[in-house]
């Protein structure tokens, strides 16, 4: 009997096969071999927590190969050693920067010979899964022969999110071994998936427990394991006119999705799999061109880009979060969503309100919440058990952090904060989701106003990552941190920023939505305009987001910026001020400049009159990335990279054009500001390029 290694990593004990050697001869592999002869190779990745593919590694994976060739074990086990997952895809550094298609090309064939031989290898190969198993890792997986899943498995291949599609090989083993019409949608979406819908799916040949490893490998290797098979119609798509017509249908599918120009990814690999599908060699061939090919595309980078820029904000989370109760007050649209989301990531909420009737509807928003994003019953349950009415508002004493978000209104927050400070607890942080009034003005009344700072959440809260932690000059620097890291512990990216009118997300959104008034003054249509930003790229038109954020809000906010930046800010159309006077406030109502129905506005019979002109985009567009570099220069915020992935996950602004800055440096500051000089010639002083371009990089 061999000795086992039990690996207690935490809470999951991983089946690792034998004990390796300390001194092993590689740096990211332990390969050793059980009483059965079966060689077990663990994917360790040298100094960090979880697995991912690069260059070196692949290389050290070749040695391995050979040495395997070398020593024909019985069969041979595939598993991490980590306690993340698998394998979690490509190290995506190297792909940061590519510009000759050539250079990549070369290299992805590298890695395609190194996946060729772990497959030719004439041993039958089993991967062993558990947590995630994505892009590369799962192409590795692929090219065993089988693959085992632990519960917690999750499977995807998430490369379309860089603009890319898979690279190793995956485009052909996955669409021979699953139906194409469920394979290529998961490539196309970039979805994950469950064990057990891989099970369902052929992806994986059996679904066991931890503790059932060492069995169901010695299935596998004696060729008892009974073997998922591709179905009887996947041969049916190695012709060529039934992958044309299916073809032809994800093109229009994805065209809903993103039009070609701006993701090219998606349709690269129709077109791949419609040429190639019924070719395993000219597929695998193709693919390696086709995916450097997309990796020197702007999309890609800039994809790539936002990637970093996600991560660079996750860091200023920082860790240690201290905060285990959050008190929400106002359980509105915001209150409610963001109470939601706090019990729905684990902390202990208390929800209070004037009123029982809007504690009920974010109790009810929050169950159809859960109900969509959590897999078990129980999970529901609980998340529901952590999200305590209080109409009491008896939670004020215990909480660490309380979250103000009643109406924007000084005098009625002020009043909110004095019923309250007497009761907070010491070190407790007091937080305001407002959007519109600065800090400064808050704080007059309080009698420690160290405690006091913003949590602005972004609508809708389970969609937008950004959450903006505002402090003035008086915020303790303790709390901020602590701020902060809350913001990461509830899984939002948190952007530290100085109180000003609008901080920056509103600031930057609010001309966006206020020249789109304008143009409606002008008689452009409403689906034009709508248009016109959806072909820049953006997820919804400004009328369409208006409506989305609430025209009362629109208003307070430009009200506000107006006070403040005057002429620089399109002017509030008089009409606009009648239709909030008539209640007609967008999709809270059911009616603003669309019609709502079930949180969806009915745009049909919205398609645009027109095209919309080069001019209406860059009037819509040029004014946020010239707000965004004016916040720069008033060290609202103090990092322009920064500034773009704010924009990015608090307003979902066009991604693959990499944030508003990126984009003027790609189309180039002179032609941003000439173009900026030429609008305010024809349209006035709010197009006037900012003093901070002079010095902007």
């Amino acid at each position: 009997m061999d000795s086992q290694i039990m690996n207690v990593l935490g809470d999951r004990v991983l089946e690792l096969g034998p004990e390796p050697d300390a001194g092993g001869p590689y740096k990211n592999f332990k390969l050793t071999r059980d009483g059965d002869g079966v060689a077990w190779l663990l994917f360790d990745r040298e100094g960090t927590s979880a697995n991912t593919l690069s260059a070196d590694l692949i290389e050290e994976l070749d040695k391995v190969i050979t040495e395997l060739e070398g020593q024909r074990p019985t069969g041979l086990v595939i598993r991490s050693a980590k306690k993340s997952g698998f394998i979690a895809g490509a190290d995506v550094n190297a792909f940061r920067g590519a510009t000759d298609v050539g250079a990549v090309e070369t290299e992805i064939g590298r890695a395609h010979a190194v996946i060729d031989r772990l497959e030719a290898l004439r041993v039958p190969s089993v991967a062993v899964v558990h947590g995630f198993c994505l892009g590369g890792g799962l192409e590795v997986a692929l090219a065993c022969q089988m693959r085992i899943a632990i519960e917690d498995a999750r499977f995807g291949f998430p490369e379309v999110m860089l603009g890319l599609h898979p690279g190793l090989g995956g485009t052909v083993r996955f669409t021979q071994l699953v139906n194409p019409m469920q394979a290529m949608p998961l490539m196309l979406t970039g979805k994950t998936i469950d064990a057990r819908k891989a099970k369902s799916l052929g992806l994986v040949d059996a679904v066991t427990q931890e503790r059932h490893v060492r069995n169901a490998v010695k299935d596998a290797v004696s060729g008892r394991l009974k073997r998922a098979r591709p179905g009887f119609l996947n041969a049916v798509f190695s012709l060529g006119p039934v992958r044309g017509f299916l073809a032809s249908r994800m093109r229009s599918e994805a065209g809903k999705a993103a039009p070609e120009t701006h993701y090219p990814a998606p349709y690269a690999l129709i077109d791949l799999w419609e040429k190639h599908g019924g070719d395993r060699a000219a597929m695998l061939n193709a693919e390696k061109a086709s995916f450097a090919k997309l990796m020197v595309t702007p999309t890609a980078q800039n994809l790539i880009r936002v990637f970093f820029l996600r991560e660079q904000m996750k860091k200023l989370a920082g860790d240690g979060n201290k905060i285990e109760h959050v008190h929400v007050i106002g359980a509105g649209a915001m209150g409610g969503d963001i109470a939601a989301w706090c019990a729905g990531q684990n902390l202990r909420v208390t929800l209070a309100d004037m009123k029982p009737e809007p504690i009920a509807g974010a109790i009810k928003r929050a169950a159809d919440f859960y109900g969509k994003i959590l897999r078990k019953r129980t999970a529901v349950r609980d998340a529901l058990d952590r999200l305590m009415p209080d109409m009491q508002a008896e939670g004020v004493r215990n909480a660490d952090l309380i979250i103000e978000a009643v109406p924007e209104k000084l005098e009625l927050k002020q009043k909110v904060y004095a019923g309250l400070e007497p009761k907070m607890k010491p070190g407790a942080i007091l937080a305001t989701n407002t959007s519109s009034i600065p800090l400064q003005d808050l704080r007059t009344t309080l009698e420690k106003p160290e405690r006091l700072l913003g949590l602005h959440f972004f609508n809708p809260v389970s969609r937008l990552q950004l959450v903006e932690v505002v402090s003035h000059d008086g915020t303790d620097p303790q709390f901020l941190k602590e701020a902060l890291a809350f913001v990461g512990a509830i899984d939002r990216l948190p952007l530290p920023v100085k109180s000003s009118p609008g901080f920056l997300v509103n600031r930057a959104l609010t001309p966006y939505m206020l020249e789109a008034m304008l143009m409606l003054d002008e008689k452009i249509d409403k689906t034009v305009i709508d248009a016109a930003a959806k072909k820049f790229g953006m997820p919804m038109g400004p009328i369409e987001l208006a409506d989305q954020v609430g025209l009362d809000i629109c208003l307070d906010v430009g009200d506000m910026l107006r006070s403040k930046f005057g002429d620089l800010l399109p002017s509030t159309p008089a009409w606009l001020r009648d239709k909030v006077a008539r209640g007609e406030l967008g999709r809270k109502t059911g009616k603003g400049f669309y019609t709502w129905k079930d949180g969806k506005a009915d745009t049909s019979g919205a398609l645009a009159m027109s095209e919309p002109s080069a001019e209406m985009i860059d009037r819509l567009i040029l004014p946020m990335s010239n707000v965004c570099v004016a916040c720069l220069r008033e060290g609202i915020v103090d990092n322009a990279d920064v500034v773009d992935g704010a924009v990015i996950f608090g307003t979902g602004y066009a991604p693959f054009r990499g944030g508003p800055l990126n984009y003027a440096r790609t189309r180039g500051v002179e032609n941003v500001v000439s173009t900026l000089d030429a609008l305010t010639d024809k349209f006035g002083g709010r197009f006037t390029p900012d003093a901070g371009w002079e010095t902007f990089k």
